[in-house]
């Protein structure tokens, strides 16, 4: 794949990103390079990346807890201090090596260490590397409230290396395939249909072609002030979902592809219902959702919570929930108010 480059940054690929990393190590002279990871990267991911890095600078590790429940602020005050310990200064290089907590977390981390230091994206997953470490959004949780805390801030390049996908399961990847699905139904319905027909998917090709459309949408909308809106497709109500099943003592948790995957479904219904989406094709959308992710029952009794939770969504403005809607596939409108009733019955249609 060739590299794509980003509004101040590039995306590198395969083995000729660890030569430009090294590079950008050696012109840039840093002091020191740390590297974050949680316990499963640190196993599985580092030993593969130390091996191909070439850098004679002093690295050091450090290791944060796996998992969306350590994504907070008190997890980057753990970070920061060993930083500090460690000797770090505005020389320093933070290099995130793991899924969509650590880039998200990592880029936070280095944003705010004394003013900002540099750092360098290297997702493990399907889903950081077609959403989380490309785009410029950083930042953590409150509580159960997804992203509430972070900041717009440019990494200095990012590795996408699709080898480190052999270290994840095979949940993992579905979680990630919803964000691609989300790139085909809102801005190129190729990469929905290709999707849905094939079984046996090229995972490179829509790798290269989803960080294209994202890193497109992003130039021409860095701060998320309008077509970027796109992108949140399934997530108003997504994240919702998302956060109920992170905060619900007696349900599983549901991966961030799962949940915004019910979102998609749902809002899709929402769609057919105040723009006239052909409900041919949320029954598409349906069809292929429900291919690749086993079906969760939203219970009737659970509807308010989850409603409840919409209230804390970032693209709320003056109290009021904001849903991306679809007019049709690739066309779509911003800032569209719901009702409570129609977000109801979304849920029950996605339970039928």
């Amino acid at each position: 794949m060739k590299s794509i480059q980003a509004e101040t940054y590039p995306v590198h690929f395969q083995d000729i990103a660890y030569k430009e990393i090294s590079d950008l190590i050696k012109t840039k002279d840093y002091s020191t390079l740390f590297v974050l990871v949680d316990e499963n990267t640190f196993e599985h991911c580092y030993p593969k990346f130390i091996e191909k890095l070439d850098a004679q600078k002093r690295i050091e590790v450090i290791e944060i807890e796996s998992g969306e429940i350590n994504k907070n602020i008190e997890t980057c005050i753990g970070v920061w201090n060993a930083i500090t310990e460690l000797g770090g200064d505005r020389k320093s290089l933070l290099i995130t090596l793991g899924g969509g907590v650590i880039t998200d977390l990592g880029g936070f981390v280095a944003s705010c260490f004394k003013r900002g230091i540099d750092f360098v994206n290297i997702p493990t997953t399907l889903l950081s590397m077609v959403d989380a470490s490309v785009g410029g959004k950083t930042g953590v949780d409150l509580g159960v409230l997804k992203n509430q805390i972070g900041l717009f801030a440019n990494p200095e390049m990012v590795i996408v290396d699709t080898d480190y996908l052999t270290t994840v399961s095979d949940r993992e990847i579905k979680s990630g395939t919803a964000e691609i699905i989300k790139y085909g139904i809102t801005y190129d319905v190729k990469l929905f249909n290709e999707i849905r027909h094939n079984k046996e998917l090229n995972i490179n090709d829509l790798i290269g072609r989803s960080i294209e459309i994202k890193n497109n949408v992003v130039l021409k909308d860095p701060k998320e002030q309008n077509i970027r809106k796109i992108l949140n497709f399934g997530h108003t109500l997504g994240h919702a979902i998302e956060s109920f099943y992170l905060e619900s003592d007696d349900k599983e948790s549901l991966t961030h592809g799962e949940a915004i995957a019910i979102g998609m479904v749902c809002e899709s219904y929402i769609s057919s219902q105040l723009l006239e989406f052909s409900f041919e094709k949320v029954n598409e959308i349906k069809e292929v959702i429900l291919s690749i992710y086993n079906k969760t029952t939203l219970l009737t009794e659970d509807f308010s919570a989850i409603i409840e939770l919409l209230k804390h969504d970032k693209k709320n403005t003056n109290g009021q929930v904001n849903f991306v809607l679809l007019k049709d596939y690739e066309d779509y409108k911003l800032d569209c108010k719901v009702s409570n009733e129609l977000i109801i019955e979304s849920m029950e249609f996605y339970n039928i």
